[in-house]
């Protein structure tokens, strides 16, 4: 299935000169969402994930039907502030300033194997921020799936040494 067809491309959003990847339009057609998610969820098994990982909130839209289709656990990377329970954070630069990722102290076990998935790789900030919460708590990135991945950002650079999956690229 051509997945592109189903991503809507907004110009000038959210500034002047973005071409922005409108997700959405493929979410509300369920025949290319659940295309999409099986994809992900073909990939999850070849990488034997024991547990998804997704930063907010794109990350939950694709990462929890994986999970659920997996049986697995999933578990949320929130800006700070938003878990209530004990985290562990990093801060990560954005393209003006600095941010702040958390997960829960408890919501990797050492050694376990992780999907970390997101709806976009773009300059690659967010996940490896992700990548650095999932291993400071033992687990093992097993994959990192996306579905669009904008090539001319160039963010796949980040994620040297780990096995990616993009179903779209622009």
């Amino acid at each position: 299935m051509d997945l592109k067809k189903y991503v809507t491309i907004v110009p000038d959003w959210p500034k002047p000169g973005i071409k922005f990847k409108d997700i959405t339009t493929l979410m509300d057609n369920g025949e290319a969402y659940k295309y999409a998610t099986d994809q992900i969820v073909k990939y999850a098994n070849e990488v034997k994930a024991d547990i998804i990982v997704g930063p907010e909130a794109r990350g939950f839209i694709i990462g929890c039907p994986v999970a659920y289709a997996l049986g697995v656990g999933f578990a949320p990377v929130r800006k700070e502030g938003k878990l209530p329970r004990e985290t562990i954070k990093v801060e990560y630069g954005l393209e003006y300033g600095k941010d702040v990722l958390t997960i829960h102290k408890d919501a990797i076990k050492p050694g376990q194997r992780v999907l970390v998935i997101d709806d976009l790789l773009a300059t690659g900030g967010t996940i490896e921020a992700t990548i650095k919460l999932v291993e400071e708590l033992g687990g093992i990135v097993a994959g990192i799936a996306f579905l669009i991945e904008l090539t001319y950002l160039e963010g796949r650079n980040k994620l040297e040494g780990y096995d990616v999956l993009t179903l779209m690229k622009y």
